[in-house]
Formats: structure tokens, sequence, C-alpha cells
């Protein structure tokens, strides 16, 4: 399901990429539900923090395969993560359901990066990014094809909403 998402703070804090001061409208916004159940939870009822990482990287591979291309570019190249990194905002319970939504930021020719905000009765609980990059078989960098470019700039936030 793709929806427009509305303008709300995002407060990351690492020094090593840029990242999006204030969240505006973008042509597209990737939605991915996501229930909470006791196994992801500790004897506190919390979320487990490691949760957020592999809900990024199921957020990511849904929206890969729905959005950007089914067989996720196997034949031609493959998607390497250089970084990652995710800020907890408010603890989560078992049984709450959590909505990721997905954007990119800093779309170039062999990377871009992936932000991720996840949040619960629409309220911010987590907020994370990956800088993803592109390469052939044998591991060396490479463009991306043009069409999968353009499908990744529609989910992409206006430089504007950017900050170094």
């Amino acid at each position: 399901m793709l929806l427009k998402q509305t303008a709300r703070q995002v407060q990351l804090q690492p020094k090593s990429a840029p990242l999006p001061q204030l969240l505006v409208e973008a042509s597209k916004t990737f939605h991915h539900t996501i229930d909470i159940y006791l196994k992801d939870s500790n004897a506190y009822a919390n979320t487990y923090f490691s949760r957020y990482f592999e809900w990024q990287g199921v957020c990511r591979e849904r929206w890969f395969h729905r959005c950007i291309s089914a067989d996720m570019l196997q034949t031609v190249g493959v998607f390497i993560t250089k970084c990652a990194h995710q800020e907890y905002v408010h603890e989560t319970f078992p049984f709450q359901e959590v909505d990721c939504q997905l954007n990119t930021f800093e779309v170039k020719q062999c990377s871009f990066y992936l932000l991720f905000q996840f949040m619960v009765s629409g309220s911010v609980v987590s907020t994370g990014y990956q800088q993803v990059v592109f390469a052939s078989h044998d591991k060396r960098i490479q463009r991306l094809p043009e069409d999968i470019l353009r499908k990744v700039r529609e989910y992409e936030l206006p430089t504007a909403a950017i900050r170094n």
C-alpha cells in the first residue's frame, strides 16, 4: 500500500551521513505493517531493540520486491548495505501494530539511503536509515539501471529536507 506522508520531525543524530531534518511530502511513501508478539519482547515486555534492525530488513525487502524489482535485480547485481543506524524514541510492547514507513534520500547513480520511521498509533517510536550500494556479482560498485533509479527516486525526500 502506498500513501503520502505528512510532515513530522525526525531526530537522527549520527554525524557520518546526511540526515533528514524534516520529512516533507515525497512523491510516494512505502508502508509495511508489523505486529509485535511476545517473542519480540523481553521479561519486562519491552520490544527487543534488535527487532528494529530486523524490521528494517523486512521492510526493505518488501519494498524492493513490490515497488522496485520483483526479482531484486539478482540477474544484474547485488545490493550491499554499507551502513545502518537505528534511534529509539519510545518503548513498544507485544500486540501493538507498527507501521514502518520507508522513503529514500541522497539517491545517486550507484547508491542511496533508505529512511525508516516506525510508528505506533501515529507516534514515532523509532527511526533509522541504511545506505545501500549496488554492485556487480563480483562485488564491484556499479550504476543502477536507469529504470530502477527512476523508481527509487519516486520515494525520495526533497533535497531541502536534508541536513549535513
